[in-house]
């Protein structure tokens, strides 16, 4: 359920007391009911603590740049000598920015400023998402593990087009189309076992151990290729892979 979208039933679950159920270290659920007889629901809120603390650091690096940007408007305001009256377009970009105008309420002076209840509201949804099932059989745990296999699942399906270019198929043949399919699936499987094993997003793999080349080095004594150097990071996710570094030198051809 969308928990920005201002819904009274969604405000309700948020403010019924009830303890939390540990399910993983990164989650942990409350079941509430909201509503009388017929028009009962079942909701569960979830809980992410990792999540939690990711939302906290993103939502408090926005609010510096936008006093920033705040402090830089009322600067450029009093340059130009109309302090109540200018009007610039800094200003109608900040408020409209697709992030950052959540953070902001408009003055009867037409000025923007931070608006704290809606800061203080953010902070109760922090690493929160919100469920509704109309199955009362199925357990709390079971419904939310379920929705996270389920995300997992879409994830999948958008790697395998994005990242892994699944498509289009440049084969003719069935075994080849085949083929093509099962090493896509192959790498997918090997995405996320890396991804376990290292406790990284791939992305951020793939970052760091890009940045490991090869380098040829070529005079009137010989030819030789060396790696470079993998970084701190780079050797922390080889390590949590048992995958030994490239050596140093690769090859040495002597003139």
């Amino acid at each position: 359920m969308r928990m920005r979208a201002g819904e009274r039933v969604c405000e309700a679950a948020l403010q019924r007391p009830g303890r939390y159920r540990q399910l993983r270290d990164n989650l942990r659920v409350k079941e509430v009911r909201v509503g009388d007889g017929d028009t009962t629901r079942r909701l569960i809120v979830c809980h992410n603590p990792e999540e939690e603390a990711g939302d906290r650091a993103r939502r408090e690096r926005a609010v510096e740049r936008i006093e920033a940007e705040l402090e830089r408007i009322d600067r450029l305001r009093a340059r130009s000598g109309k302090a109540g009256t200018a009007h610039l377009r800094a200003e109608c970009a900040l408020r409209d920015h697709p992030s950052y105008s959540r953070y902001l309420r408009q003055t009867p002076a037409g000025r923007l400023r931070l608006d704290k209840a809606a800061i203080a509201a953010e902070e109760k949804l922090d690493g929160k998402f919100l469920l509704e099932t109309s199955d009362p059989e199925i357990s709390a745990e079971d419904a939310a593990l379920g929705y996270k296999n389920l995300l997992e699942a879409e994830r999948g399906f958008r790697e395998l087009k994005g990242t892994l270019r699944i498509r289009p198929v440049f084969h003719r043949l069935d075994e080849r189309i085949r083929a093509h399919v099962l090493i896509c699936w192959l790498a997918l499987l090997l995405v996320r076992i890396a991804e376990r094993e290292s406790a990284r997003s791939w992305r951020k793999m793939r970052a760091e151990l890009e940045r490991i080349k090869l380098v040829t080095l070529q005079d009137a004594a010989g030819t030789v290729e060396q790696t470079t150097p993998p970084s701190g990071s780079a050797s922390e996710t080889l390590a949590a892979l048992a995958v030994e570094p490239p050596p140093p030198v690769t090859s040495l051809q002597p003139s």
